[in-house]
C-alpha cells in the first residue's frame, strides 16, 4: 500500500518579541524622538505594548493631524537608533533553521515597517524566505494564504487573530505583552513559553487533514 506524507509546512513567524526584542532599540528610537520633537514620551511605557501598529502608539504621544509625519521621521531615524541594539530571542535562529530542516518554508509577516524589519533580520543573520511588513492583526491573514502558511508563531493576541483568519494554526509564544492565558483565551492553538520549544514541537506535529 502506497503511503503518503504530508507536505512539510509553512510557517509564519511574528517579528517584534517573537523572533526579536526590539526593546531596547526601539526605547532609544523613542527616546531620539522625543528629543528631536521636545515631546515627552515615556520611552519604557512604549516598549511594554509592541504589536500593534506604530501609529497606535505615537497618537498617545501627538495630536492626531501629526500622527503620519512622527510615524516618517520615526521610521526614518529607527536604523540610527534601533538596529544594533536589537538582539535575537532565545531560539529564533533555530527555530528558523527547524523549519528548513524539515523541509518547509520560513516567512516573517510582521506590523513593523518591511525595510526595518529587512535591517534587523539582517543584521542579526536570520533569512527566512519571505519577509511581509505593515501588516497587522487579521490584516496579516493576506500573507500568511498568499505564501500557503499553515503556521502562524506570534506573541500577541493580533497574532492569534491574524492566524484564525488565516486558517492557520495560531502558535503563541509567552515572550511578549501577553501572558500565556491571554493568548489562550484570544484562541491560540498552542502555547509555549518560547521559541527554544518550537524545534521539539514542529517535530512531533502532524497536521489533521481535512
Amino acid at each position: 500500500m502506497a503511503t503518503t506524507t504530508a507536505p512539510a509546512p509553512t510557517v509564519g513567524f511574528d517579528l517584534d518579541m517573537t523572533l526579536i526584542d526590539s526593546r531596547p532599540g526601539i526605547r532609544a528610537c523613542y527616546q531620539a524622538l522625543a528629543e528631536r520633537t521636545g515631546t515627552y514620551i515615556d520611552a519604557d511605557l512604549a516598549v511594554t505594548r509592541l504589536g500593534p501598529p506604530l501609529a497606535e502608539e505615537l497618537i498617545n504621544w501627538f495630536p492626531e493631524d501629526r500622527i503620519a509625519e512622527m510615524a516618517d521621521l520615526y521610521r526614518s531615524m529607527y536604523p540610527a537608533f534601533a538596529i544594533e541594539a536589537t538582539l535575537e530571542m532565545p531560539g529564533a535562529r533555530e527555530a528558523v533553521d527547524a523549519v528548513r530542516a524539515a523541509g518547509g518554508r520560513a516567512i516573517v509577516v510582521t506590523a513593523k515597517y518591511e525595510p526595518n524589519a529587512k535591517l534587523h533580520l539582517e543584521h542579526l543573520g536570520i533569512h527566512p524566505d519571505e519577509v511581509v511588513g505593515n501588516l497587522w492583526a487579521e490584516q496579516k491573514a493576506e500573507a500568511l494564504r498568499e505564501h500557503g502558511a499553515s503556521i502562524y508563531v506570534g506573541d500577541h493576541i493580533g497574532d492569534v487573530r491574524g492566524a484564525r483568519k488565516a486558517d492557520a494554526l495560531a502558535l503563541a509564544v509567552a515572550t511578549g505583552p501577553c501572558s500565556a492565558e491571554e493568548l489562550s483565551a484570544a484562541g491560540a492553538d498552542v502555547v509555549l513559553d518560547d521559541l527554544t520549544q518550537f524545534p521539539g514541537w514542529l517535530a512531533d506535529y502532524r497536521p489533521v487533514r481535512a
